[in-house]
């Protein structure tokens, strides 16, 4: 529901704004020589040539001129997918965590155990380790069960660590985090890897094939959009399980502590019930065997 806020729909126009910019400007400038290198590359492969001649055998006759604006378009869509993810964690969480402890933990308090530097540097590092497992498993792509598991699995671990990072940065201390993290990964990873799984959802733009090629101006905006919901989503889901994580921690921590009430009662009533004593009344003790002294 939250992602119907208001709030959250105009969060969202903005990274959609940049990215379309940014989507459009690139493939003015670079579209028709990026397009070119990759048709030389297609020719150069003569599995490929042989099988396109056979499918323009059975009809396929355009299939040669949409073959290579589809493939540039592919290999885009990581690109998008991880540019849309950095900008809603940049853009859209901080605000979105605010609405989420306003309306749900208004007296959660703000212990700030990160930075904006820190998030940025944390969200980099992550996705360059995710670009990294998916260019080493895209072989593995070419077995048909592992291509709908891998890629999201890795979609997954990259939203559960920039996102659970984004969402307790305001409010939870280092230790606090770590702690949170490490008590409750699994629920993370869960969610994060159906967060991905929802990402797989504007596939089904870029799968439209000759249809997209040529309307791609209209609709690579519209699959960014999508793309930015859906993190949106999982923005939000990670604010309301981490921030919900974090009031059981602090109400478990205080479980278990001494109140300090309590012990300054404790002390006040030893203190009452403790004999007074001065330094000269106390009894002094001889030198044989513990009598006392016949002067005390």
């Amino acid at each position: 529901m939250y992602c119907l806020h208001p709030r959250v729909i105009a969060l969202s126009v903005l990274p959609v704004v940049i990215m379309g910019v940014l989507s459009l400007g690139l493939g003015y400038f670079f579209w028709e020589s990026a397009l070119t290198l990759v048709r030389s590359n297609l020719d150069s492969y003569e599995l490929v040539n042989t099988m396109v001649r056979w499918l323009e055998r059975l009809g396929l006759s355009g299939l040669r001129l949409v073959l290579a604006p589809a493939l540039l378009l592919f290999l885009a869509i990581p690109v998008i997918v991880i540019s849309a993810l950095l900008f809603v964690a940049v853009f859209m969480t901080p605000a979105m965590v605010a609405l989420v402890a306003e309306r749900r933990f208004p007296q959660l308090e703000r212990k700030k155990g990160g930075s904006m530097l820190a998030s940025l540097f944390w969200s980099l590092g992550s996705t360059a380790l995710a670009v990294i497992a998916l260019l080493v498993s895209i072989p593995l792509w070419l077995i048909p069960p592992l291509i709908l598991i891998l890629p999201p699995l890795i979609w997954g671990w990259l939203t559960y660590r920039v996102m659970s990072y984004d969402s307790l940065v305001e409010h939870a201390s280092s230790e606090e985090r770590r702690q949170i993290f490490k008590e409750n990964r699994a629920a993370l990873l869960g969610i994060g890897v159906l967060s991905g799984y929802l990402g797989a959802a504007p596939s089904l733009i870029w799968a439209s094939g000759a249809m997209f090629v040529a309307m791609a101006p209209i609709l690579v905006p519209v699959a960014i959009w999508i793309y930015t919901l859906v993190f949106a989503f999982s923005s939000l889901w990670f604010a309301h399980y981490t921030l919900a994580a974090l009031e059981q921690l602090r109400k478990r921590n205080n479980a278990l502590s001494p109140d300090p009430l309590a012990q300054e009662a404790i002390k006040s009533i030893a203190e009452e019930l403790a004999p007074e004593a001065s330094p000269g009344s106390a009894p002094r003790f001889g030198s044989l065997g513990g009598q006392p002294d016949s002067q005390s």
